[in-house]
């Protein structure tokens, strides 16, 4: 069967692929032009790290991932409310 991609290596690259963009974010971040502007960047940093904890679960088959990020979305949430409510 050659010509079709093995998940896991499919997964490991899309991971990647989450990461360099989470550095362009992060660039966003530091250097936004506006307050409003380096919040939503953390933002998008945070809801990439989520998606990232739910792949590096899916890959290692450890479910436990899953819960954590279902935890890390919730302070995230919390997070860019309080940070936009002050």
């Amino acid at each position: 069967m050659t010509g079709l991609i093995h998940m896991p290596d499919f997964f490991l690259f899309v991971a990647v692929i989450i990461v360099i963009a989470s550095f362009v974010s992060l660039y966003r971040a530091i250097e936004g032009p506006g307050i409003f502007n380096r919040i939503i960047a953390v933002n998008v940093i945070g809801t990439k790290t989520i998606v990232l904890l739910v792949l590096i679960g899916f890959i290692y088959e450890r479910p436990d991932f899953f819960d954590i990020a279902l935890v890390y979305a919730i302070l995230n949430f919390i997070m860019t409310i309080a940070a936009t409510r002050y």
